[in-house]
């Protein structure tokens, strides 16, 4: 994305409330925090938010997007939720990203990171989907891992296993995801595990804009 377009997107959809004092403008946080969404690194958007006389650090940055607490949410309750599960790296460790995505739309749903991949991890991914979707008819497609089948089936909740079609729609921002969390490992150098996750669920409330 060209940097003109970055900023010229409204940043209106980023809550403030998490500011407690005036030492940084308003716009100058919002515009951080969208641009290093965007794409941009911590490095650059330093940069980036000094030349509009704004002078922060790349750890100032990063707990903007951190405080900010962003959740991906969606109004509509659609008829097929891809869910799926990928290995992405934090301090060199392996951690699961769970993720449910709208097949219609390509935007996220719910969004998680867990340090192991087990059935009960899956059924609490699923709960917490639950309280944020009307699932009752829904059906879910998913690869043929066991642990999925299992939770779905804990559940109650109607799935089917399939290998394209619809279900590429979480392959497609998984792809996105890594390259994203590859390019900037700097920003989860000695991060813990809830950080790293408030990230991925602000990068998701981005993403999500950028397909509507």
């Amino acid at each position: 994305m060209p940097e003109t377009n970055r900023l010229s997107e409204p940043t209106e959809w980023i809550d403030l409330e998490f500011v407690e004092r005036q030492r940084t403008p308003e716009f100058a946080i919002q515009v951080g925090i969208q641009l290093h969404l965007a794409g941009l690194s911590l490095s650059n958007t330093k940069q980036y938010i000094e030349r509009l006389g704004v002078k922060r650090s790349r750890t100032a940055i990063h707990d903007w997007v951190r405080k900010a607490d962003l959740q991906p949410d969606c109004d509509v309750s659609p008829n097929q939720i891809a869910v799926d599960e990928t290995v992405i790296r934090v301090n060199g460790q392996r951690h699961w990203l769970y993720a449910a995505v709208d097949p219609g739309t390509n935007q996220f749903l719910h969004v998680r990171l867990f340090q192991t991949r087990t059935t009960q991890l899956t059924v609490l991914f699923l709960r917490e989907l639950r309280e944020k979707q009307q699932l009752s008819d829904t059906t879910f497609l998913i690869d043929d891992a066991a642990h999925l089948k299992a939770a779905l089936d804990r559940l109650g909740l109607r799935f089917r296993v399939s290998r394209h079609g619809n279900r590429n729609s979480v392959e497609r921002v998984f792809r996105e995801v890594k390259r994203r969390t590859s390019s900037f490992s700097n920003t989860f150098s000695n991060a813990r595990l809830p950080t790293v996750d408030s990230w991925l669920n602000a990068f998701a409330v981005w993403w999500n804009r950028c397909q509507s």
